[in-house]
């Protein structure tokens, strides 16, 4: 096994290599998806006739351009050190992709004129409905795995039922089924409280088994020697096994809350006025469709970033035990 770390590039031939073969690669990819019929291609618009630049001719020019562009970039930054890489090329990537929503002459007067309607109402309603539902959602995960890892035969057929129904039903069909199901029965239920209903028990549904594999990844040690020092079960699992499991629990949980937070568009459609919503209506009202979609899109993005900050931050507090 070839273990690649950040040095092993700095030398001049391996990292000439390196930056070689991403400029091959970005040079087949602007070959297939001919760049030289998009902005790329305008640049060379002075140097090239229309006729030749969407030719075969251009289209290999293009390409080339780029091979040589990458190859360069590529070189210098993999001279850096391996943060100043990361830093480097996200930035670059950002960049590129905001570039690509600008290529689509959007109306920016426009989206400066919703942009507060989406951040004030739309953002703050998302997030009070994924924050709610994924506490709900820990509360419910925390039931069904201790409820499969019970032992008792009727406690683990209702975690089992919970764990396969919520997870093999899709959440578009649980929020119908909720919100246009309770009232048969008798029981109203507003748009919000429903889709709270319906993104918990899902995600907690998901979550178990996540609780159940941290908290299972812990020794049977850990609870004899609880056992032998006299604490109580519930005490053992509250500060023995649980704060170690967290460990473990919490990566793939930040990571449903984030799965969450972009699903949580899909409650739109029983008009909860969240951000996909407003970005819907709006956008349809006034044929602007597109301003709205990306700016909702760029919207997702930075409370996605954030909320990777913060679960970065909780990693490193619950990983402290292992740095010791």
């Amino acid at each position: 096994m070839i273990t690649l770390t950040n040095g092993a590039f700095r030398q001049g031939p391996a990292r000439l290599k390196a930056a070689a073969t991403l400029g091959l690669l970005a040079f087949v990819l602007a070959f297939a998806l001919a760049f030289n019929q998009g902005l790329i291609g305008s640049f060379l618009r002075p140097a090239m006739s229309e006729e030749t630049l969407i030719g075969w001719w251009g289209r290999f020019s293009v390409s080339m351009v780029i091979f040589l562009a990458v190859s360069g970039f590529g070189y210098l930054v993999l001279s850096l050190s391996r943060r100043a890489q990361l830093i480097t090329v996200w930035l670059l990537l950002a960049a590129g992709a905001f570039g690509f929503f600008l290529s689509f002459e959007l109306s920016f007067v426009f989206i400066g004129r919703k942009l507060p309607f989406l951040l004030g109402t739309g953002a703050f309603t998302t997030l009070y409905v994924s924050a709610i539902s994924i506490s709900l959602a820990f509360a419910f995960a925390l039931m069904g795995a201790t409820a499969k890892l019970s032992g008792i035969g009727v406690v683990e057929g209702v975690g089992a039922f919970y764990t396969s129904y919520f997870r093999g039903v899709p959440l578009l069909v649980q929020l119908f089924l909720i919100y246009l199901g309770l009232p048969q029965i008798g029981y109203v239920i507003s748009p919000v409280p429903a889709a709270i209903i319906a993104l918990s028990l899902v995600y907690g549904a998901y979550m178990t088994e996540i609780f159940r594999s941290g908290i299972q990844s812990i020794s049977v040690g850990q609870w004899e020697a609880a056992d032998a020092l006299g604490l109580q079960r519930l005490l053992t699992f509250r500060k023995v096994i649980l704060p170690q499991a967290m460990r473990v629990i919490v990566p793939p949980t930040g990571n449903q809350f984030i799965a969450m937070l972009k699903d949580s568009s899909l409650v739109s459609v029983v008009g909860v006025w969240d951000i996909m919503f407003i970005a819907r209506t709006q956008g349809r009202s006034d044929f602007k469709i597109l301003e709205m979609l990306i700016t909702a899109s760029i919207i997702y993005w930075v409370m996605s970033v954030m909320l990777e900050f913060v679960q970065q931050r909780i990693e490193n507090h619950y990983a402290k035990s292992l740095k010791r």
